[in-house]
């Protein structure tokens, strides 16, 4: 293990040109829930797995359920940016990570003071009024009296947040497109890349150093330059910049 955390470190050290991919192991290690992993709390509280009441359908039809999964599992508003966040920060602000390209919604790279980052799936932080556009912030919606948000003009607010069934944000993903093509480094960290079409990403790289960090298996693992199968959190946090 030692041995594979000074390659990283070499890898880092030898380049300015670094993208980060990051999915839910980011975020785990601060106290946030893979919502996508069925326990029996899942089975105690609700009578749908997660990806059906995380779908557009379910949020037009039933849009109180919706509500009560998401207030409780995905507004996690008390947690704090972990030793990864803070470490990508930090390389973003010395000049060697271009950009970060996160699958997911809590907001932590940048209150980490990450300022390059490309949320594919959206963000918990940015929500609008369906009816007159009108935007609310998370706290607005964790506090929110009912069982659905309203704006004050009485239209349902609706978090910017990518449901199955909902496309990507297509400037997003250009710009992501842009980072990975262009990248020097690639490094992909706490995720399983079995969410598509985020997960494809990942073939528009074409430079030196791939390297992935997670602790299972991805279907990356064989293309990897590096491959660490530990805590992103703890892998990053040790990294010298």
């Amino acid at each position: 293990m030692e041995d594979t955390r000074e390659k990283l470190q070499k890898i880092i050290d030898e380049s300015d040109n670094i993208v980060f991919f990051g999915g839910a192991g980011v975020s785990t290690e601060s106290g946030i829930p893979d919502f996508r992993s069925v326990d029996g709390l899942y089975h105690q509280k609700y009578d749908y797995p997660p990806e059906t009441i995380l779908s557009h359908t379910f949020f037009v039809r039933n849009t109180k359920e919706f509500y009560r999964f998401y207030k409780d599992k995905m507004l996690c508003l008390d947690v704090k940016p972990n030793a990864a966040h803070l470490k990508l920060a930090e390389m973003e602000k010395k000049g060697k990570l271009k950009a970060v390209v996160t699958q997911n919604i809590d907001g932590l790279h940048q209150m980490a003071g990450s300022e390059r980052v490309l949320e594919l799936h959206g963000s918990v932080h940015r929500n609008y009024c369906q009816k007159c556009g009108r935007s609310y912030d998370a706290l607005y919606m964790k506090n929110s009296d009912g069982d659905v948000p309203k704006c004050e003009c009485g239209g349902v607010i609706k978090p910017d947040v990518v449901l199955y069934e909902e496309g990507l944000d297509q400037q997003t993903m250009q710009d992501s497109v842009y980072y990975i093509s262009h990248a020097d480094v690639l490094i992909i960290g706490g995720t399983s890349l079995a969410v598509y079409p985020a997960a494809g990403l990942i073939d528009y790289f074409r430079g030196r150093h791939l390297v992935v960090i997670n602790k299972a298996p991805t279907p990356r693992d064989r293309q990897a330059d590096l491959l660490i199968s530990d805590s992103i959190g703890k892998v990053l946090g040790a990294i010298r910049v």
